[in-house]
């Protein structure tokens, strides 16, 4: 699997964009005061600060994908896409994940692929070697690095969530984005302090309590909010 090297934030990195990828997509970071970041790409939206981000949406067409056989220390996997194109590159720093029959269970790194016609033939490059041999019954998955393609998050909480910018984001820049430790965070309720927090479900981009089973934590008040208010909490969505 592939090893993503920590980066030591200035104060102010946090606080830039970029047009142009500087380092891998999901490396973490973390600045002297403790705040950790995830190095990430806004998708086509912009993003204000202090909103709650989420995973761009899996492709269902690029799922259960059948593979050509692959040998042991193989670098490059084919698989027929469903009906829905692939871009120039739409998985790099992203995973093909081998879900079903020979070789399942491992998910290897992707470093680029050419564009692919839908229920098209995409040969994907991986930064590691096949481990285990696959076969023309193996099945495989194609999946975004989950910090690459972020948007604002929706209210249904069926999202899988993964930080706050702290600036405004431009469509497709680049951007350290927050993940751990003390945030600022766009109320949906009345928040009272300690509490837990989910995705918002009145508003896009706003967080709420915590308060049922199976919904998303992203982390825990620092101060009482109102509905509406922007309130300092602490993000627990990485464990580094």
């Amino acid at each position: 699997m592939s090893t993503f090297l920590s980066r030591a934030l200035t104060p102010s990195d946090p606080l830039t964009t970029s047009t142009t990828r500087e380092v891998m997509l999901g490396t973490p970071g973390k600045t002297p005061a403790g705040r950790s970041y995830r190095y990430a790409r806004a998708g086509a939206v912009a993003l204000s600060p202090g909103q709650l981000c989420v995973a761009a949406t899996v492709v269902a067409n690029h799922q259960n994908l059948a593979c050509a056989a692959a040998a042991v220390g193989a670098y490059d996997v084919t698989v027929t896409l469903g009906a829905t194109a692939a871009t120039a590159d739409q998985y790099q720093d992203g995973f093909l994940v081998i879900n079903d029959v020979d070789g399942e269970g491992i998910a290897y790194r992707i470093t680029g692929h050419p564009a692919a016609a839908s229920s098209g033939s995409l040969v994907v490059r991986l930064a590691q070697p096949i481990e285990v041999a696959l076969t023309a019954n193996s099945e495989a998955c194609l999946q975004m690095n989950p910090y690459d393609d972020v948007v604002i998050s929706v209210t249904d909480q069926a999202d899988m969530p993964v930080g706050i910018p702290n600036i405004t984001v431009a469509i497709d820049a680049y951007f350290w984005l927050q993940t751990g430790g003390p945030c600022s965070a766009w109320a949906d309720e009345t928040i009272t302090a300690g509490q837990a927090l989910t995705t918002g479900t009145g508003v896009a981009g706003q967080v709420e309590a915590l308060d049922a089973a199976g919904e998303p934590q992203v982390g825990i008040a620092i101060q009482a909010g109102v509905d509406t208010e922007y309130r300092m909490v602490c993000l627990t969505l990485d464990p580094g």
